[in-house]
């Protein structure tokens, strides 16, 4: 009897050692799996896989867009005021094009999320693609021929806002990747609208009118910067467009 009761009590140790060494095996191997996945796309720098990578859904060519409804309610939340003072305006005082890794910078980020079969040199300069602008429709194949709008322009947001902001934040608005405030057109189109607001200055492309007034609308209210009567009419205008879009 006393036999019998130690032969099953050496089979329990051994089956117990078994299972320890198992659990110890399968416990190291998934803790090193975990560690190892999340690198290739954590270690991605900000340049084609930023936060804006790819081409958002619905037909826009924006990241960070919302539907007309949304667009709405916010520009109605949106405080109208007189444009501020120029007074200590200066471009440097918003910090662009901001370094995003791997050698590129925000211009760079963004002609490769808005062009077609983009390719970049060694210093992550593109050197060849196809490029359509929004506001005028115009195709281009030279990226020396783009230029990179931002959707409020820096003086505009200064006059709407920004004076009062730390350099920080006027950095994030010269450089937002997530919303729609930076985008790829012709040089020509971004420069016959300069700083102008809305009311001031229309994409010559009426068809670029829903999202550019989406856009507008949606900038101004993510970074809490006022709007004029002239200008938030003209928004809805534009917003009127979306319907037949």
């Amino acid at each position: 009897m006393g036999r019998q009761m130690r032969v099953p009590g050496a089979v329990l140790a051994a089956v117990l050692l078994l299972a320890v060494a198992g659990c110890s095996g399968a416990g190291s191997g998934s803790g090193a799996d975990p560690g190892d996945d999340p690198k290739p796309g954590g270690a991605a720098p900000a340049t084609s896989s930023a936060p804006a990578d790819g081409k958002p859904p619905s037909g826009d060519v924006l990241p960070g867009m919302v539907g007309v409804s949304v667009a709405r309610t916010q520009l109605a939340a949106l405080k109208v005021a007189p444009p501020g003072t120029m007074s200590g305006y200066s471009r440097d005082k918003f910090t662009h094009w901001a370094e995003q890794g791997d050698k590129c910078d925000t211009r760079e980020v963004i002609l490769q999320r808005d062009g077609a079969n983009v390719t970049r040199d060694a210093q992550c300069k593109a050197v060849s693609g196809t490029w359509k602008s929004l506001y005028d429709e115009v195709v281009v194949t030279e990226a020396s021929k783009m230029d990179i709008d931002h959707m409020v322009p820096l003086a505009e947001g200064w006059r709407s806002g920004a004076a009062g902001w730390d350099a920080a934040k006027r950095k994030a608005f010269a450089n937002d990747l997530t919303r729609p405030q930076l985008l790829a057109v012709t040089a020509s189109s971004n420069r016959s609208k300069g700083d102008q607001s809305p009311d001031q200055w229309q994409p010559p492309s009426k068809a670029a009118w829903c999202q550019y007034g989406r856009a507008w609308t949606t900038v101004k209210s993510a970074y809490g910067l006022t709007v004029t009567e002239p200008e938030k009419k003209m928004l809805s205008t534009m917003l009127d467009t979306c319907a037949a879009a």
